[in-house]
């Protein structure tokens, strides 16, 4: 059935399996009778129609051969028989079975010429097989007359010659394997002895000769053990590899080198010891904390134990910090250390092998060589790539320590020095791997911004403590006083040394091209805390008494007759004091000599006018820039708080000494000056005389530092609240300081120590400029020069606010008004008497210069201040001088002669008191007077050149000098271009 379904599958026709399977196999394939071809051929022969009948007959019938067709069909038929149905269905499948009949028979027929052929090949093999029979008896009668034709005689000598050679062989075999049994105890002594090479090459020799010999039952059990030796070999290797990380010894790690050649396995060795590295940088840093904080835990509680680092970190007091941090820099030195000495050994001992094999060029060697040269750079390249993985976990591991612990509480002295130790860390990073260390930079910086912002918090608070308190009383120091002398900027010349790092060195450091490494590579460490000296050379800065010695005190007061009793900016004929004033005219040598009148600043010797105050702000700008230095990521937050404190100083004296809250001059005198600025900024703010650049940066420090509001308004939100944080309440001057009593000049001295502290501080500034623009980032580099250029540098402008208010206090100037409106100026006759307020005005400078000696006694004013002094004076003089002549209601041309006599007359005796060439403002009143003679034409283009008179001093000029000789018009044509020339002034 399976053939006939075969055949009809390739025909692409199914099997009727039901209507053959209960015929017997000789039936299934009996060849029709005549009378059944008959009936097939008188079925039609549609090809189609057959095909279309086999198509219709059910799967059923071609499930398998074990289908019971008979009791397929007696199931499927209906409970009620109807004939007729049962003959059209027997019908329908004998019609089917004819189908599959006729099917068949054309298939045999087909395969009939097949079937024959194959038939015949049948018989051939048949035939074949018998012949091979014949053979294969006739080749065994031939063997069994062979084997009688030998003689058994010669066979057995064969045979034990033989065996006599196994024997021997097998003898040989014995003693080895008796002494590969004993290879174990000498093993294991090599192992003791750390002699892995040999331990490795035994080892390997005696797997050789085991694998000769495994036929031997024996020798498995014995190849195991050597294996197993083998592994415990490498765990052994393993384990003295890892001791290389702590401390790197040569001799051991040759070895152990060598050992991982005879294995094979250098590259893998070198995985497994940048995996040591790892673990020992982890292994090296908990266990230093955990011994600090199981320390100060003061119990032997193990729950320490079981904590992360990073928790463990947290766990660090403040006390046992630094010593903590040392350590632990210290330990992660001796492994960096270990990977330094580690790479040194394997270029030293590449270099020995390139010559070797350069000397020794041999054919057969070239794959070795191969191998070895690729191990080699392999090598090279892990221990490269290495450099950065260890320097990078030895970041995160003491940023981790670093981050653990607030440090804003920390006193500065401690936290300089964990910035020396970071400092140092990132200085052994660098020569390590040549990194910048980014991530201990970004931690220290966070915990250094931190920490500064509540340092420099409290140091602005304790500034403004100081100037509340400050009596602005002369600090006496030697006149050879120098910041550099100051302990806090020691580091300044350490620095300038190129044998020096920013961290503290020893005595006996060497140069600087000698890296930590080299240096500390035979033992030491770099990290070793050394006692903080306070640097018992420092100069001691005070003077005696605010003198040098006894004898330059003795001599302070006494005559001086010789150049060397003058400064040396008295000798000079050009002084520029940066005050934007017209150059001083030059004093002749023997003028000074014939004159002590103006020379207030020999009265002591020439040291630096400074207050305790000011000693502090520059100690505080060491201490900054000595965490700058050490730390130059944050170069940009120290300045900035650098400058604030010079900017809180600058803002105090300016609040303390250049603001003036009580009107000096007359309504009529200010009214006057209209056209005076500087006099009218005066009287509202104070700040008389002061530049644009003073007041802007003045308004800058107010809005950015100054908090103007009242502590206790909760009304602000959280935003203004964080802001004024940032700010500090601005100071009041102290009770102790008096600045109404004109005996004093209303607090000269005083106003002349805070002044010129401020200008001494602004100095030491300019001295630290190159210094901080070298720290600076590039990008903030525009801060640094703008805060020079707009803050530092108006330092010594602050003096002309400060010394304005002394100046229009220190003479009556409305007294003068009061003489000069008495004054009758129509007079008809040429006087050759200067009137009174002259005598007056000049008996108040004497007066001034009298008090200015009495004050120089006390403290030393400078050239730059006298002058500024007087030239105040002179200014308001002169100023008063022309108010006074614009109030005249009469004058003759006898009366203006006379105005000239009093001017000239009190010129020619000022210029007997003061030393200042030019006299301030001269033109201005010899224009003025000059004026009252012009004419009609000439006085309307002199009223539009000179815009620097007041309108009522113009209008006093047109009504009462040329109103007697002009008509009406051209009065009020002149008053109308005064008026245009005003209204822009409005």
């Amino acid at each position: 059935m399976q053939k006939i379904k075969s055949l009809m599958t390739r025909q692409g026709l199914r099997s009727p399996q039901e209507s053959v399977n209960d015929l017997s196999p000789i039936e299934s394939f009996r060849i029709p009778t005549k009378e059944e071809l008959r009936e097939l051929h008188e079925e039609p022969t549609d090809p189609q129609a057959q095909q279309e009948i086999i198509n219709s007959i059910e799967e059923v019938y071609f499930s398998n051969d074990s289908f019971d067709i008979v009791k397929y069909e007696l199931e499927r038929l209906p409970p009620v028989l109807s004939l007729q149905e049962l003959e059209e269905y027997r019908d329908k499948l004998k019609q089917q079975q004819a189908a599959v009949s006729k099917k068949v028979a054309d298939l045999i027929l087909e395969k009939q010429p097949a079937y024959v052929e194959e038939l015949e090949r049948v018989t051939s093999l048949q035939t074949g097989l018998q012949l091979a029979a014949v053979i294969c008896t006739n080749g065994r009668r031939h063997l069994n007359i062979a084997k009688e034709g030998f003689t058994q005689t010669s066979l057995g000598l064969l045979a034990n010659q033989r065996k006599r050679q196994l024997l021997i062989g097998l003898l040989k075999s014995l003693r080895t394997i008796k002494t590969l049994q004993r290879t174990d105890v000498r093993l294991s002594e090599m192992l003791e002895e750390e002699d892995y090479p040999g331990a490795i090459q035994l080892c390997l020799e005696c797997q050789k000769a085991a694998s000769t010999f495994k036929h031997y039952s024996c020798i498995s059990e014995l190849n195991s053990k050597l294996q197993d030796t083998l592994e415990q070999i490498e765990e052994q290797l393993d384990v003295a590899l890892s001791k290389i990380c702590k401390n790197f010894d040569i001799n051991h790690y040759t070895k152990v080198q060598q050992a991982y050649r005879l294995l094979g396995k250098t590259q893998t060795a070198m995985d497994q010891l940048h995996m040591h590295f790892t673990q020992a940088i982890h292994n090296t840093v908990f266990q230093v904390v955990l011994g600090y904080v199981e320390l100060c835990a003061g119990n032997t509680d193990t729950k320490f134990q079981k904590l992360q680092y990073k928790d463990l970190c947290t766990h660090i007091t403040s006390d046992s910090y630094i010593p903590c941090l040392a350590d632990l820099c210290k330990a992660l030195w001796e492994v960096m250390l270990s990977y330094y000495r580690t790479m040194q050994w394997h270029e030293n001992h590449d270099q020995d092998e390139a010559a070797v094999v350069s000397s020794v060029s041999d054919g057969n060697n070239v794959i070795g060589t191969e191998e070895n040269s690729f191990d080699r750079n392999y090598v090279k390249k892990k221990l490269e790539h290495g450099l950065s993985r260890i320097w990078q976990d030895v970041q995160l591991k003491v940023k981790t320590y670093l981050l653990g612990t607030d440090l804003s509480n920390f006193k500065y002295d401690d936290f300089i020095f964990v910035l020396d130790i970071i400092s140092r860390l990132m200085q052994v990073g660098e020569e390590f791997c040549g990194s910048k260390s980014e991530v201990l930079q970004e931690s220290i910086r966070k915990q250094s911004v931190n920490y500064f912002k509540t340092y420099h918090r409290t140091r602005l608070e304790e500034l403004r403590m100081f100037l509340e308190n400050e009596t602005w009383e002369l600090c006496p120091v030697k006149s050879s006083f120098s910041i550099l002398q100051l302990h806090e900027f020691k580091f300044m010349e350490q620095s300038r040394s190129p044998s020096v790092s920013p961290s503290k060195q020893p005595a006996s450091a060497i140069s600087s091209t000698v890296t930590l490494f080299e240096q500390y590579c035979n033992g030491g460490n770099p990290f070793e805390i050394q006692a903080d000296s306070k640097d018992d050379e420092t100069e001691d800065v005070l003077a005696s008494n605010g003198y040098e010695s006894d004898e330059q005190e003795k001599s302070a007061y006494q005559e001086y007759d010789s150049d060397s009793d003058v400064p040396e900016e008295l000798k000079r004929d050009y002084v520029d004091e940066q005050t934007g004033d017209a150059p001083i005219k030059s004093v002749s040598r023997e003028t000074l000599r014939s004159r002590k009148r103006s020379d207030y600043n020999l009265n002591k010797v020439n040291a630096p006018i400074l207050t305790n105050t000011t000693l502090n702000v520059i100690r505080l700008v060491g201490k900054y820039m000595q965490m700058m230095n050490i730390l130059k990521p944050i170069a940009f937050d120290v300045i900035h708080f650098m400058s604030q404190l010079f900017d809180y100083y600058l803002y105090a004296v300016y609040t303390f000494f250049g603001r003036n809250d009580t009107p000096i001059l007359t309504s009529s005198l200010c009214a006057s000056n209209r056209e005076q600025h500087s006099a009218r900024q005066f009287e509202s703010t104070g700040l008389g005389l002061s530049s644009s650049r003073l007041r802007t940066t003045l308004n800058r420090i107010q809005e950015s530092l100054i908090d103007l509001e009242v502590s206790g308004d909760p009304s602000g939100t959280l935003t203004a609240a964080e802001e004024r944080k940032e700010k500090v309440p601005s100071p009041h001057l102290s009770h102790l300081v008096v600045l109404t009593s004109g005996n004093s000049l209303y607090g000269l001295a005083e106003r002349v120590v805070a002044t010129e502290s401020l200008v001494f501080l602004a100095e030491q500034f300019e001295f630290l400029q190159p210094h901080l623009d070298a720290v600076m980032p590039a990008a903030k580099k525009p801060f640094l020069q703008q805060f020079y250029s707009q803050t530092v540098s108006t330092a010594s402008e602050l003096r002309k606010p400060v010394y304005w208010i002394v100046a229009a206090k220190a003479i009556d100037y409305e007294q003068m008004l009061l003489l000069m409106a008495n004054v009758k100026w129509d007079v008809k006759e040429i006087m050759s008497q200067h009137n009174v307020y002259v005598d007056a005005l000049l008996k108040e400078f004497e007066e001034f210069n009298r008090r200015l000696n009495d004050v120089s006694k006390r403290v030393r004013i400078p050239l730059p201040v006298s002058n500024i002094l007087w030239e105040h004076c002179i200014r308001l003089a002169n100023r008063t001088l022309v108010e006074g002549y614009a109030n005249v209601k009469k004058c003759s041309n006898e009366g203006r002669a006379l105005m000239q006599l009093d001017f000239q007359q009190f010129l020619m005796k000022l210029e007997k008191l003061t030393d200042i060439r030019p006299i301030p403002d001269k033109e201005f009143v010899e224009t003025y007077i000059k004026a009252y003679y012009l004419t009609e034409n000439d006085m309307e283009c002199w009223i539009k050149e000179h815009r620097e008179y007041s309108t009522k001093q113009l209008t006093n000029l047109v009504n009462i000098c040329l109103g007697t000789y002009i008509n009406k018009k051209a009065r009020q044509k002149l008053l109308a271009t005064i008026d245009d020339i005003d209204r822009p002034k409005r």
